[in-house]
């Protein structure tokens, strides 16, 4: 991919009178990664599902990779990884991997289940039920469920949630592991170390506008200011 992989001019979002999002520009190149924090109702979540067509823009413009982000064809471009895994406890791990694959149209989704959960460290717990699982465990089945169809955009909505410091470590080598491979990463944290550790860009937001941007260095001190000053504000 060249060029922008996500683009936004004015973007909005209301849910009646209140606004979630209010007239945001973005700009995500290809291939980078761009950090989203700021506190509880800043934005973050609702930014991570109109990207990934999950809801509608109230106004302004959306698009992945130069084209018109509600397209069915463009949606499919994308892998969401939310804050709740959202699996089905009564499945196994595989069963779960499977039944996306399907839902999504790959074409042989048995090999590319088998595939994902050997890149994830998990093919011995393959045909457990994922009911039975750590929550690390669980977020790397989400993660293999989020990229089942190969999307070049991957949306993470506070991934490191509830994970312990060894699940965390896996999973930082696991993002970083996705950037070198090229993909363009949206994540959404509260952790202002997390995004300099992993991203190259960050975007700080505030009663939903942009407070705060930054792409291709990530200044500490500016960055750490920023988030505390929409901390200060609350959401």
């Amino acid at each position: 991919m060249s060029g922008a992989a996500i683009a936004a001019q004015g973007l909005e979002k209301r849910f009646g009178r209140a606004v979630a999002l209010a007239g945001l520009d973005l700009d995500v190149p290809a291939g980078s990664a761009l950090a989203v924090l700021g506190p509880n109702g800043a934005g973050k979540t609702t930014l991570l599902r109109l990207v990934a067509g999950l809801a509608r823009p109230s106004a302004g413009s959306l698009s992945i990779g130069g084209r018109p982000s509600q397209r069915r064809e463009v949606r499919a471009q994308v892998g969401y990884v939310g804050h709740a895994t959202l699996l089905y406890a009564a499945l196994t791990a595989r069963e779960n991997l499977v039944f996306a694959a399907r839902l999504q149209g790959v074409q042989d989704p048995g090999a590319r289940a088998d595939a994902l959960l050997q890149e994830e460290g998990l093919a011995a717990a393959a045909d457990r039920l994922v009911g039975g699982f750590s929550r690390g465990m669980a977020q790397r089945v989400a993660i293999a469920r989020g990229l089942v169809h190969d999307p070049p955009v991957v949306l993470l909505d506070e991934p490191f949630t509830g994970l312990d410091r060894r699940a965390a470590g896996r999973l930082a080598a696991r993002l970083a592991g996705l950037r070198e491979a090229g993909r363009t990463l949206l994540l959404a944290t509260h952790d202002v170390a997390q995004a300099q550790a992993l991203c190259d860009g960050a975007l700080v937001l505030k009663r939903g506008r942009a407070l705060h941007r930054s792409q291709g260095s990530l200044e500490t001190a500016d960055l750490e200011a920023a988030y505390e000053d929409a901390l200060e504000a609350g959401a």
